[in-house]
């Protein structure tokens, strides 16, 4: 199967009493809550990724993005045909995850702060490559 297909008999079965411990949990502290789409739940988690890929680019613990992406595809299962998180960066533009990664930031604090490699590079239009 595909990486975003599922089996409908192996989905987990939601708790009702977790759901109202967490919904005890935000009223307590002053959460109200919110349906997240698909693409915040993608932007939040495949985001820092990329991100911290760039801070391995940056630190020099990795030499080129495609490194990065080769780790993800054959370590971690990562979907092939999306050619890897820094690949998929770039595809969809560094621009766009700089400022994705801001508007993030503005919500939910530092660990979404777009790294100074990747804000320089989304500025100047260059691709990881260029680095």
């Amino acid at each position: 199967k595909g990486f975003y297909d599922y089996d409908e008999k192996r989905m987990p079965t939601p708790s009702p009493l977790t759901e109202q411990l967490i919904a005890e949990l935000a009223v307590r502290n002053g959460i109200v809550r919110r349906a997240i789409d698909d693409s915040e739940i993608l932007e939040r988690l495949v985001y820092p990724m990329i991100n911290e890929g760039a801070k391995l680019l940056a630190e020099g613990v990795a030499l080129r993005a495609s490194d990065i992406d080769v780790v993800w595809l054959n370590g971690y299962g990562w979907p092939a045909e999306t050619g890897g998180p820094m690949y998929y960066a770039e595809n969809l533009g560094l621009a766009y995850i700089v400022n994705r990664l801001h508007r993030l930031s503005q919500r939910l604090g530092p660990p979404f702060e777009p790294a100074p490699l990747l804000v320089r590079l989304a500025n100047s239009g260059a691709g990881f490559d260029s680095k």
